[in-house]
Order: structure tokens, then sequence, then C-alpha cells
């Protein structure tokens, strides 16, 4: 009796079991890392090509600088300083310059005849609302002159402060003295004392 085996050699089951590995999810701090560093790389490249651009146009400057100066003519410029410096020393000398003839022109209009001068100085103050301070000495017939020319020294408001002192006869009976008063410094201005001389010129010419 024939025995019928029916083999097959298709198995039914997988002898191998396959596994499906499912994609894993990308962090948030991966992806925040990602764009940190392709910020960096772009701002890094950014600042290298803006350095270079700055470096470019600082050569260019200094060139166009070197041009300029080179047109100007660089010695030209410092005979022009020279001159510069030496306009600004005449004017602070200008400003502190002392004209000491304005006080004979007021002392010649407000002495009387019986009045003389024998000696005159005087000396810078420290004040700049007294510049000039005065010292004389002088002879007077008799002291009603030395009164009355005191009044006359009041009156004048350019005198300042006039004092007699010092009052004595001499060989000869006239009154000897000594004088002091400090001088307006608008007076003894130099810059005053021109624009007053140059106003009376032109009224002169007229």
């Amino acid at each position: 009796m024939d025995q019928n085996f029916q083999t097959s050699f298709i198995p039914k089951k997988p002898m191998v079991e396959e596994r499906v590995r499912a994609p894993r999810p990308v962090g948030f701090l991966f992806i925040v890392s990602l764009l940190i560093l392709f910020t960096v790389l772009i701002a890094s490249g950014g600042l290298y090509f803006y350095k270079k651009s700055v470096e470019g146009n600082i050569s260019q400057m200094e060139k166009d600088l070197a041009l300029a100066q080179n047109r100007f003519e660089p010695a030209k410029i410092t005979q022009l300083q020279t001159l510069d410096k030496r306009l600004k020393a005449s004017s602070e000398i200008l400003d502190n310059h002392i004209a000491i003839s304005p006080v004979f022109k007021t002392l010649q209009d407000v002495t009387m005849k019986t009045v003389r001068y024998t000696e005159f100085s005087y000396d810078l103050s420290d004040d700049k609302n007294t510049k000039v301070l005065v010292k004389m000495k002088g002879q007077a017939v008799g002291y009603k002159s030395i009164a009355l020319q005191s009044d006359l020294f009041t009156k004048k408001k350019e005198l300042i402060d006039p004092v007699f002192s010092n009052l004595n006869l001499d060989n000869n009976g006239n009154v000897v003295f000594d004088l002091e008063f400090s001088v307006d410094p608008l007076l003894v201005d130099y810059k005053e004392v021109q624009k007053k001389e140059g106003s009376v010129s032109l009224l002169e010419n007229d």
C-alpha cells in the first residue's frame, strides 16, 4: 500500500519575526540648537563682511584725506595757523592794553590855573573794576585852591575817589599836596580810546 506524503517547503509563518521600528520624534531642543547654530553662523559671516567693508571705507577715506591735504598745501596751512596764533596774541594784548593819554587830557580839562602838578605816577591794579591807580604831587596857591580843585575832581566821574593829603606850606607860601585817585577802566581802555578818536576824526572830516 502506497503512502502519499505531501510535503510543503513554503512555511506558513515566517521563521524570523520582523519588527517595524517607528521613527523617533525630533526633540524640540535639537531644533532650537540648530536654529541658534545657523543664526550664529549667519551673524558671524555678516560681521566679517561688515568689518571688511568698514576697513575698506577707512582706507579709502585716509587716501582721500591725504589727497585733500596735498591739494591745500600743508606748508600754506602751517603758515596760516601761525598767523592765526599771532592774531590771537595781538588781540589779547589789545584787550589788556592801557592808554594813559586820556588821563592827561582829563587832568588838563579839570585842573585850575592856580594848581600845578610836580610828579605823576600810576600803578596797574589787580582789581578789574579799577585798572589804574594814579598818584601825584602838586602845588596850589592857597588852601582855597585845594578845596575848589577837590570839588572839580569830585564832579568828574572818570576820576574815582580823589583824595588830597599831606597838605603843607613850602618856602614860597604855596600849599604842597599829595593826590591819589583811581581811573574809570573805560577811560584808559585802548579799544574804547580808538573808537572815540575814530568818531572824532569822522566828525572833523564832515
